[in-house]
């Protein structure tokens, strides 16, 4: 299949078009995603993989993998490493697929710009084919009629360098029509489609930067190459370390210091920002960029939130804060395959009981909120409580453009005391008014955390020897914890400031 295909373009080569492969899979590996397939590798292979050609032994082929679990929307994500597909001069592709069986597929392009206005953003756009089954064919995929609800061909007059493969397309009225996802009623048959051979018309490479690719002179990062912008400020320091919490009082998104529910993906395709995971002093921390509208998703890892109302999140950003907006929800399904309800807050210079400071700290942004303040969306009336039984999405929109995230988790506000015998520490007076002394009979204090009741953390020493003072006078009266780390091990104290 791949010979006769090279051989249909070098044919239409020859009769002045200039149509040419833009990724037939034989050389270096390109960056291929899956998003919202299934959580485990299928037994006829890995979800979305490079992989020998089923019939033509010659050759690679990008196989994709779709499970039944009533997700429709899974796709395989393909960024394209040399030329960009250009439907500026004309609005079809072609690509082998591969399929045993009648199939409807669809194929959306995303990432695209105007090279004729700045490389300015452009709307995604979706085609979709019927594959009559029988082994290989070429499918031809026409942008002017498109699908899903994208991009018609008034607004993707641009090109694109990243192609997403669905395999649960239902093409109704012979692939005319507005479409259907085949498993619109949850139950979504397991597929497996091999493709080879993009085809279409190239445009050189744009100028681009926080697109996944080290180009255009980008070394560790993907930004601040030479003909891009800087990178964005970066914190001095990494986000705070989190409370010790038992595994059964923690429900964390995206945290070190706790296990991480299953997540599918930080950077779901369906909003225009792009998240890179980057390193603060050694500390996993999520990078947002061109916010926007940014989403996290965990199909696989959806969850039950009604045992734990207390919500965290540490953010950064080097944006001014004065009028501006850092809004977020959650989105719950109900057992469903679709948003049913959902949570949002909208933290701005003026909300309540959380404000977005006006005057930018240079610091991290501690939110600390029960999700009794979040505003429901959908929801039943006030009397009745908000559903919180399947959260499955974690979206944030804001106009601060960069924000760094980490420690994003909701909790029920139970903090574990580690009881170490060989760790021996002690602290006095406790209760106090001033101080807290806190001694060991041999090993290093090497650092003390406080926390408060909601997990906020409120001072931090590293005194690195047997003794140490808390000094407690800027602290409001109540419960706090200290997370001790010594030589012999970590313990967790309970400190009572009158």
């Amino acid at each position: 299949m791949k010979k006769i295909t090279l051989l249909f373009c070098l044919l239409i080569t020859s009769l002045g078009f200039s149509q040419v492969v833009l990724e037939d899979f034989e050389g270096d590996a390109p960056p291929i995603r899956v998003e919202n397939a299934a959580a485990e590798p299928n037994e006829d292979g890995t979800l979305a993989a490079i992989v020998a050609d089923p019939v033509d032994v010659n050759g690679n082929v990008l196989e994709f993998i779709t499970d039944s679990a009533g997700v429709p929307w899974q796709q395989a994500e393909l960024t394209l490493q040399g030329d960009y597909i250009d439907l500026t001069t004309s609005n079809d592709i072609s690509v082998d697929v591969y399929s045993e069986a009648p199939v409807d597929v669809l194929i959306k392009l995303v990432g695209g710009v105007d090279p004729a206005n700045n490389n300015n953003p452009v709307a995604d756009t979706a085609g979709d084919a019927i594959h009559p089954g029988g082994g290989w064919a070429t499918l031809t995929f026409d942008f002017d009629d498109p699908q899903d609800g994208q991009g018609d061909s008034s607004t993707i007059n641009g090109i694109y360098g990243k192609v997403f493969f669905f395999n649960l397309w239902n093409a109704v009225d012979g692939g005319s029509g507005p479409g259907a996802w085949s498993c619109g009623d949850g139950t979504c048959p397991a597929t497996t489609l091999y493709f080879d051979n993009i085809t279409a018309f190239a445009a050189p490479r744009p100028e681009t930067c926080f697109d996944g690719i080290l180009n255009n002179g980008e070394e560790e990062v993907d930004c601040g190459g030479p003909n891009c912008d800087a990178c964005p400020g970066e914190p001095a320091t990494a986000a705070p370390t989190q409370p010790f919490r038992a595994g059964e009082n923690v429900r964390s998104i995206f945290c070190s210091d706790y296990t991480n529910i299953a997540i599918d993906t930080y950077d779901t395709t369906w909003c225009g920002a792009t998240t890179n995971t980057v390193m603060i002093e050694g500390r996993p921390t999520q990078l947002i960029t061109g916010l926007g509208c940014e989403g996290i998703e965990f199909v696989t890892g959806r969850f039950d939130a009604t045992e734990f109302p207390f919500f965290h999140m540490d953010i950064w950003t080097d944006t001014p804060t004065m009028d501006k907006s850092f809004n977020f929800k959650f989105s719950n399904w109900t057992g469903g395959t679709t948003e049913a309800n959902a949570l949002e807050y909208s933290m701005t210079n003026a909300s309540t009981p959380v404000p977005l400071p006006s005057t930018n700290p240079g610091t991290w942004i501690s939110i600390d909120l029960q999700l009794s303040d979040f505003n429901g969306i959908d929801t039943p009336p006030a009397s009745d409580p908000i559903d919180v039984t399947d959260f499955v999405q974690f979206i944030i929109t804001s106009d601060l453009g960069n924000v760094y995230y980490d420690n994003l988790y909701l909790h029920n506000n139970n903090l574990s005391v580690d009881e170490f015998s060989q760790v021996n520490i002690s602290v006095y007076p406790n209760p106090t008014l001033n101080v807290w002394n806190v001694k060991t009979s041999a090993q290093t204090i090497n650092s003390i955390q406080v926390f408060d009741i909601l997990g906020k953390q409120v001072l931090t020493l590293n005194p690195n020897t047997q003794d140490a003072v808390i000094d407690a006078s800027t602290l409001n009266s109540g419960l706090y914890f200290a997370k001790v780390n010594s030589d012999a091990g970590t313990q967790t104290l309970k400190l009572v400031r009158e």
